[in-house]
């Protein structure tokens, strides 16, 4: 069988594409990324270095059309800047009844449905995706949950004549959890991309660069992306 893997070169998305070439091998994978109109392209640049190292199929779409009624602060048309603070942090603000400023609507829905459609035509039979548990506390990005997940998979295992189903490998995991897997597995994770600004180095006060640096510390190794 041969596996899809929903790419955008971060730590999560990497970790399950390290996942599906363990398990089927790099010809079997097929590593699609996309577009969503994001403020940088560090995430493309770094997916194209990671599908090299593992030698897989690479994909890529461009959707930010799609996006463009939206005001979330990733986007380049945002009038919002992205917040310079923890998950929790955001959270409480909104007391979790809201998704954060940094949630692209519906997109993992839209990504999923995407390629689903792709996999069908490349004869996939499998869909890989990174989204994990930390991401969907406090109704952070509601479709990271697992009741989401569940939703799609239903969805997509019926609208695929049941040819594809979906893997979501993490949806009940800690980052910290994913990147321990990812250690296992030698990903590359000096090849990755996840700060939400597009500078030369991270910025490191954004919330998924505060997520990233807890996962590492809490696996005891320094991330590999941060030089010196």
């Amino acid at each position: 069988m041969k596996a899809m893997v929903l790419f955008s070169g971060g730590v999560d998305s990497t970790t399950a594409l390290g996942m599906a070439v363990d398990k089927y091998g790099a010809d079997n994978v097929i590593a699609l990324s996309m577009s969503y109109g994001q403020k940088h392209d560090k995430e493309i640049q770094s997916s194209i270095a990671v599908a090299n190292h593992y030698g897989v199929e690479h994909l890529f779409l461009d959707l930010s059309k799609i996006f463009q009624y939206s005001d979330c602060s990733l986007l380049k048309h945002s009038t919002q800047e992205v917040p310079k603070e923890s998950y929790d942090e955001q959270i409480e603000e909104t007391n979790g009844n809201q998704p954060v400023s940094t949630y692209v609507p519906f997109r993992n829905g839209l990504f999923l449905s995407t390629a689903a459609s792709i996999a069908l035509s490349k004869e996939c039979g499998v869909i890989y995706y990174g989204v994990h548990a930390d991401d969907a506390a406090g109704f952070a990005y509601p479709d990271c949950s697992d009741v989401f997940n569940n939703a799609m998979k239903e969805a997509i295992w019926e609208g695929s004549g049941h040819q594809v189903k979906i893997e979501a490998p993490f949806v009940n995991a800690s980052k910290a959890q994913v990147v321990k897997k990812g250690l296992e597995l030698k990903v590359p994770y000096e090849l990755t991309w996840s700060c939400y600004e597009g500078g030369d180095v991270p910025c490191g006060k954004c919330g998924t660069c505060i997520d990233r640096a807890a996962a590492f510390a809490a696996n005891h190794v320094k991330d590999p992306a941060l030089k010196g």
